[in-house]
């Protein structure tokens, strides 16, 4: 046996990538991590490039939890106490005391009977979606949603699926039409913030129109809402797109490695979907859990941020977030309207948006440039990701940066 021919095929694969401009090439390593006082926020040192510092604008600890000293003490404490890794899957002796802690903190966080961790929000899509389809499901989902949702529905198999234009409602009740008489259950799949614009579903509209055509299907229509994104970053209290629309999903998926700086992902709904994931859903049954520190850590974020701290650290976010949105307008560049810390700037060009990526680098800023497949083609972007640990002068050196690029 040899791998010489499926090496060559494989090399030739990323060949044509990188001619493209489509592959994500050797990623950047952070090596060390500077906590900056006097107007400025933390720098990044990456490996390659000496003793360089970057301003990070593309991390997803929107509120900087993941560098908060009262968490980091967190984790080390219960590291000590209970060891760096669970040792089994939970129906084997994997289940910790700060894991059913966290699972129904985050139910009373989101006003759900009940909630369960997994060890990725990517997984939890997966291990709530497909578990829920049988012969006779019908899925509706987003154009524009996450690719853990698009694999999630590929792995279903559903009697029929159908893909809505991006927040078009109209075109999403033309899809619910057409699906009646396909099947007895009917499952609408979106995005509450969409990861690449920043903007968020119409979760009140889309409840509204379900509630319609509910009685057209034996088991009802079931709204599934991943709102990785925008949990711990969007809404007032940052319970994300529910709190925003003022409207509730069935089910509702989440992250703990986003806003609240740790690491897994969770779903909360009622007792009995629960209940039913915790024996059919492959991805937890058969798969470790979060650490335990990690679960006790972020059960500590949560209660962080439904405080009065949170509370202050989402008003400042929200500040910033205007400030940069603001900026970068008022410099001609395009984007998306949003509370949402993602800003992306819409470049529409793979080549241009490589260029700028390259040329921000340079100047010590660290941004992603995204482009298809990630994208449709054309929509190429370079996506900003406003935390709460931007300073006022942080966001200044950014704009003027942007301000001095030939060009823009």
């Amino acid at each position: 046996m040899s791998l010489k021919r499926l090496n060559k095929t494989l090399e030739n694969n990323i060949s044509e990538l990188t001619k493209k401009g489509l592959a994500k090439g050797k990623e950047k390593v952070i090596k060390d991590v500077i906590v900056h006082k006097d107007g400025k926020g933390p720098r990044y040192i990456l490996e390659g490039y000496k003793s360089k510092e970057f301003i990070r604008m593309n991390s997803n600890s929107y509120l900087g939890f993941s560098l908060l000293d009262e968490l980091i003490q967190e984790d080390i404490e219960t590291v000590r106490k209970f060891g760096v890794g669970p040792g089994a899957v939970r129906f084997i002796s994997g289940t910790y005391s700060p894991h059913i802690a966290l699972e129904k903190k985050l139910a009373d966080f989101h006003s759900k009977e009940a909630g369960m961790i997994f060890s990725s929000a990517y997984v939890t899509s997966m291990g709530v979606i497909a578990p829920l389809t049988d012969k006779n499901t019908v899925i509706i989902s987003d154009e524009l949603n996450h690719n853990c949702i698009i694999n999630a529905i590929r792995m279903s198999r559903p009697a029929a699926k159908e893909i809505y234009e991006h927040n078009n409602m109209k075109d999403m009740q033309k899809k619910i039409e057409s699906s009646l008489g396909k099947g007895n259950r009917l499952l609408l799949v979106t995005d509450g913030i969409f990861s690449m614009r920043g903007d968020h579903a119409p979760l009140d509209t889309i409840v509204k129109i379900s509630k319609q055509y509910n009685d057209s299907f034996k088991e009802g229509i079931i709204t599934i809402v991943d709102d990785s994104h925008g949990v711990g970053a969007f809404g007032e209290t940052g319970r994300g797109v529910e709190e925003y629309t003022d409207t509730q999903a069935d089910i509702l998926v989440g992250t703990l490695g986003k806003a609240f700086g740790v690491n897994g992902g969770y779903v909360v709904s009622s007792d009995p979907v629960i209940r039913y994931l915790r024996e059919y859903a492959p991805m937890y049954v058969y798969s470790n859990p979060v650490t335990v520190a990690e679960a006790d850590t972020a059960f500590k974020a949560v209660e962080i941020l439904d405080s009065q701290v949170g509370i202050k650290l989402l008003i400042y976010l929200r500040k910033m977030i205007k400030k940069f949105r603001d900026g970068v307008k008022a410099l001609g560049f395009e984007t998306i309207d949003s509370e949402h810390p993602i800003v992306p700037l819409m470049i529409g060009d793979t080549a241009k948006a490589i260029k700028l990526t390259e040329y921000l680098n340079n100047k010590g800023v660290l941004v992603t440039d995204i482009n298809y497949p990630v994208v449709p083609k054309g929509e190429d972007e370079i996506r900003f990701q406003i935390t709460a640990e931007h300073t006022p002068q942080d966001i200044d050196t950014v704009l003027k940066i942007l301000e001095d690029y030939p060009d823009r």
